[in-house]
């Protein structure tokens, strides 16, 4: 019962945290452990997304598991739990009880038995006790018995009495009290339980008409009461009912408002995103705007382009001065080519003006 009894709120939060997100992962759903300082809305969402994906319903609002205990906590660890061990294969299997040996039963003796041992105990107790003051039946059975068979031995000796009267009734008086004969009645007797019976009975009547009387009154006194207030209930209704009416007709006009808030919230908002959008372009415009304008008053590039238009005539002096010594070597080999040619010629003709000459 650790989360149903408030002891320490910040503790149980953490615990019931971290305690839902280890349920989650037994459950085969990736969750992260969650930290000490982290957002407790972001938590609680994500325990109830996950509680919800596993088709269970959440009917309450989710600031009722930021105290971390209470009927709610227990809800969510109960259902993560049953997921956890539906995922795991868990089943219940049949307890198995140890096996204990039987005891011998101590025989207890019922006071609704009575046994013999027990009854004559009690007479010789009854008997010793109320020896002085009564005489028991069975004492006067035997004085009666004895006195008989000596009156059948004296054959009829006193045929007259020679006490006194007075001496007869003063000793009628002396042992009158013990001439008392009682019978003893058993507790456990049906038919004393009858007589208790009647004797409740006749208490529990005499009660009821007493408080029956207190009960009508104050049943009398609840009815006018109650009379006094369904009369005050209706005047005070009779009374305010062009109030109520106005209330009903405000409140009509309050929950048009409401509508016509909620239509006009959803068109600020439209406007809204189509205002964000536009701000949107307007700042990559401005930026565009921006690189081009600091790219035409940079004068870096026609820095750059006088430094290659004067690299490009120096190489091309370069190739000029290429170009012209190659002209200068092949017009030499041309010239020394012809030459060749003609020191050719030269030597054959004078090879054949020789011949002809032989």
């Amino acid at each position: 019962h650790y989360f149903a009894l408030p002891t320490n709120p910040g503790e149980q939060f953490f615990m019931f945290c971290t305690l839902a997100a280890w349920l989650i992962t037994k459950a085969g759903r990736p969750f992260e452990q969650p930290q000490e300082y982290d957002d407790p809305n972001a938590i609680i969402s994500n325990v109830l997304s996950e509680l919800r994906s596993f088709g269970r319903p959440v009917d309450f609002p989710p600031s009722k598991l930021k105290a971390g205990y209470g009927e709610q906590a227990c809800y969510v660890l109960e259902c993560l739990a049953e997921e956890a061990l539906k995922y795991t294969g868990f089943s219940w299997k049949r307890p198995t009880y140890p096996t204990e040996e039987l005891e011998e039963e101590e025989i207890t003796e019922d006071d609704a038995e009575l046994t013999l041992n027990k009854v004559e105990e009690d007479v010789a107790e009854e008997e010793s006790d109320n020896e002085e003051n009564f005489i028991d039946l069975n004492v006067l059975k035997a004085q009666t018995y004895r006195s008989d068979m000596n009156d059948s031995a004296k054959q009829e000796e006193i045929l007259q009495s020679t006490i006194d009267a007075a001496e007869w009734n003063l000793e009628v008086e002396r042992v009158l009290p013990q001439l008392k004969v009682t019978v003893r009645t058993d507790n456990k007797d049906w038919r004393i339980h009858v007589d208790q019976m009647h004797q409740h009975k006749d208490g529990i009547e005499s009660s009821l008409k007493e408080t029956r009387g207190y009960l009508d009154k104050l049943h009398n006194e609840i009815s006018r009461t109650l009379e006094k207030i369904n009369s005050r209930e209706k005047y005070i209704n009779n009374q305010l009912e062009h109030l109520v009416q106005e209330y009903r007709s405000a409140q009509a006009l309050l929950s048009e408002a409401k509508e016509k808030y909620q239509e006009g919230s959803g068109g600020v908002t439209e406007r809204i995103r189509v205002l964000s959008e536009i701000t949107e372009v307007l700042e990559r415009v401005k930026q565009e705007t921006e690189e081009k304008g600091s790219s035409m008053t940079d004068g870096a590039p026609l820095v750059k382009i006088k430094q290659a238009l004067t690299k490009l005539k120096q190489e091309t002096i370069q190739m000029d001065i290429q170009i012209g010594v190659i002209e200068h070597t092949l017009l030499q080999s041309k010239l020394k080519e012809k030459s060749n040619m003609t020191t050719d010629m030269h030597a054959t003709m004078i090879s054949e003006a020789t011949v002809g000459a032989y």
